[in-house]
């Protein structure tokens, strides 16, 4: 084992993932906190925390510490990534680790200044920061070391993101926050809007993974059962509803991320565009595990899209990597 242990940590909207290099994944957990609302003491954090939403006493606040992969709450977020690290590599160690986090291409510099300071404060000797589409293009195994164009297209949990690679450098890129957790309201609000039903968004979150899609599917329609309580009555209810009531729920959604990839692809120079109809587009993040959502990026754009290998894991596997790569990065990115 290495003195000095080398993190790679996808900070996550939705989830952290954190890498240890020699080790592989060994940490995936929502970025959820609960606290106490008098004290501010911490009681919980990811898992533990998560099965709190929407089910907490009024004395525990249980939030997500990020919004569109930027920090929200900052001591909430220190906090969070101190219990993290303490978890993957220990308590008890002699040297701090380096880490590298991963933050979306074209974060501001005090929103970069935010996420260094908090690896700092959670226990990190040296913290480094890399766009989340080029650590994504690493973890996914991409060459992006050579002159050729390489498209990633993340689908995260606050905000999705579309990036032309070359050289280690982010040529052309885009961004919009619509992800996992717009999908997961717009579910909501269609259930309401149909059933007459009010859902929680982890329970529209549970019926997008077992159900959702977006396009329709081969055969006869998925079904699965949801509860929530009767907007008329306002009693506990529960309702069937199909894989197609969620590719109608998704329609918004997919439309702006299907506009953010095209308007991509418009700007990208020829040479590179040539070199991505051949390649195809790679896509990384949760979302890109919705069911038919690679053949809809293709049928709207006329480019191939394939899904990475362990989407989820392509990040935070690319910016532990990308540690072994950081002069070079650096003569790319500047100061990371």
């Amino acid at each position: 084992m290495a003195l000095v242990e080398e993190l790679g940590i996808d900070l996550g909207t939705v989830n952290v993932l954190v890498y240890v290099r020699g080790r592989g994944i060994v940490l995936q957990e929502p970025s959820v906190v609960a606290e106490e609302v008098d004290t501010g003491i911490v009681i919980a954090v990811g898992e533990e925390a998560r099965a709190m939403m929407g089910r907490a006493p009024e004395r525990i606040q249980v939030r997500r510490p990020l919004r569109d992969g930027v920090i929200a709450h900052y001591r909430v977020t220190k906090e969070m990534l101190a219990h993290f690290i303490d978890r993957a590599i220990g308590k008890t160690r002699l040297f701090k680790p380096r880490v590298m986090i991963t933050v979306p291409f074209g974060v501001t510099q005090v929103e970069s200044k935010a996420v260094r300071e908090a690896a700092f404060e959670a226990g990190a000797g040296r913290a480094h920061l890399i766009p989340e589409p080029l650590a994504g293009a690493i973890g996914a195994g991409l060459p992006i070391h050579t002159p050729g164009g390489h498209m990633v297209i993340d689908l995260g949990g606050g905000a999705s993101e579309a990036a032309v690679l070359s050289v280690y450098g982010v040529v052309t890129s885009a961004a919009v926050r619509v992800a996992g957790v717009r999908m997961d309201e717009a579910i909501a609000a269609f259930v309401r809007r149909k059933y007459n039903l009010m859902v929680g968004l982890p329970s529209a979150e549970e019926a997008k993974i077992r159900i959702g899609a977006a396009l329709p599917l081969e055969g006869e329609p998925l079904r699965t059962e949801i509860q929530g309580r009767d907007q008329v009555s306002g009693l506990p209810r529960s309702v069937e509803i199909n894989s197609d009531d969620i590719i109608e729920a998704l329609e918004e959604p997919l439309t702006i991320i299907v506009g953010m990839v095209k308007s991509v692809l418009e700007r990208t120079p020829p040479e590179l565009a040539s070199d991505i109809i051949d390649r195809g587009m790679t896509m990384i993040g949760g979302g890109s595990l919705l069911r038919n959502i690679d053949q809809l990026l293709t049928q709207e754009t006329g480019v191939p899209v394939y899904v990475a290998d362990a989407p989820m894991a392509c990040v935070a596997v690319g910016a532990g990597k990308a540690l072994a790569r950081l002069p070079t990065l650096q003569r790319t990115l500047g100061e990371m």
